[in-house]
């Protein structure tokens, strides 16, 4: 194998693939990244056995073939090599080193056969559609904070994607919900996804996903069946198994009848939160939110760091009450809403609150209270 690529072309590849890459593996290959020299076109990939990222990009390709290298190693070196730097990637059966030149440097990397490196089987059934690459992102950048770290409950881990019928308009929606709080997004679906199966996204692959939404641009190819999903960004796809579970129903847990509701800015309100939050116990981070008419008192006690209390006024004319909840929790939903103020409607100290946007009718939160 042996051809020339522009730094920056090669970086961008790398980079996408690379993140892929473990830091830490019992199997060798799977710290490399297959690179394979075609026509005109150098082609990257990357796996962990779940979730395989393939790019490629634009080389003067002189010898062509295939082999493995070690995929942090190598980004690293392309990364610190000159911007406009012309990159010579040569390997041949005599040395079982790759070696990496440009300008002055040279490099020699170990490597492994291509034949070794594990490929994902492609899966051709289920249903495909094209999606707006803006529409992903606010469907990811709603909900993913909420998506489970616990690894007990598994088939919290991921993002919920499915398709809904409501009022008779297909809608593709996002949920994710780690048992304290639940965030819940959607869309028009586009045409081809109604009546697709609903799948759980691992947190890696969305993670992976968002960061392909940052470098590209154009619509995003969706492929989607019960074991795999698919997502094309021109010349870059990633392919990842799905969570294998059922997802809870979520619609159970959204609360219908709360009757009590506040209207806040939320600009002031994320700041007073934030403030109050400094001296609450690490483990509990409760804050207390006292209702009144036309004000709300946020308050933190805390044995050790003392006390803090703000108060902010809103939109508020039903009858006294206390809530509590996790800070962090609401710093979050705080985060995510777009419009200027946040509506939170409330049943009783007990029970789940739900928090919306005005400034964005397609997205619902639920926060579960604390004891204060």
């Amino acid at each position: 194998m042996q051809l020339t690529i522009e730094r920056s072309a090669l970086l961008k590849a790398l980079g996408h693939v690379q993140s892929v890459v473990e830091r830490r593996n019992t199997i060798p290959i799977l710290s490399n990244v297959l690179l394979s020299a075609g026509r005109d076109t150098l082609s990257f990939a990357a796996t962990d056995l779940d979730m395989e990222m393939v790019d490629q990009a634009d080389a003067t390709v002189q010898v062509e073939g295939q082999i493995t290298a070690p995929a942090h190693t190598l980004y690293e070196i392309v990364r610190k090599l000159p911007e406009g730097a012309e990159v010579a990637l040569t390997y041949n059966g005599d040395d079982p080193r790759l070696t990496v030149a440009a300008g002055r440097s040279r490099f020699n990397l170990p490597v492994l056969p291509a034949g070794d490196f594990p490929v994902m089987s492609t899966d051709t059934s289920g249903t495909r559609y094209t999606l707006m690459k803006e529409d992903l992102a606010r469907l990811i950048d709603k909900t993913r904070f909420a998506v489970s770290t616990e690894e007990t409950r598994y088939y919290l881990n991921g993002l919920y994607l499915h398709t809904v019928a409501e009022a008779g308009i297909p809608l593709l929606r996002a949920v994710a919900t780690d048992g304290h709080r639940l965030a819940l997004a959607e869309t028009p679906a586009p045409e081809g996804a109604a009546g697709g199966p609903g799948v759980i996204v691992p947190r890696k692959t969305i993670d992976q996903v968002r960061r392909l939404l940052d470098d590209g641009s154009g619509p995003v190819e969706v492929q989607v069946s019960p074991q795999k999903i698919r997502f094309e960004f021109g010349h870059a796809s990633l392919t990842s198994k799905v969570i294998d579970g059922a997802f809870p129903d979520y619609m159970r847990v959204i609360p219908k009848g709360n009757d009590k509701q506040a209207d806040i800015d939320n600009t002031v309100f994320k700041g007073a939160v934030d403030r109050v939050a400094t001296i609450s116990a690490e483990k509990s981070r409760s804050v207390k939110l006292a209702f009144e008419l036309d004000r709300v008192t946020l308050t933190v006690r805390n044995m050790e760091a003392g006390q803090g209390v703000e108060e902010v006024e809103i939109g508020y004319s039903d009858e006294p009450f206390e809530i509590g909840f996790n800070a962090r929790y609401l710093l979050d939903v705080a985060g995510q809403i777009t419009g200027e103020n946040a509506t939170f409607r409330f049943a009783d100290p007990a029970s789940p609150t739900l928090v919306l946007d005005p400034g964005d009718p397609g997205v619902q939160y639920v926060l579960m209270p604390l004891r204060v």
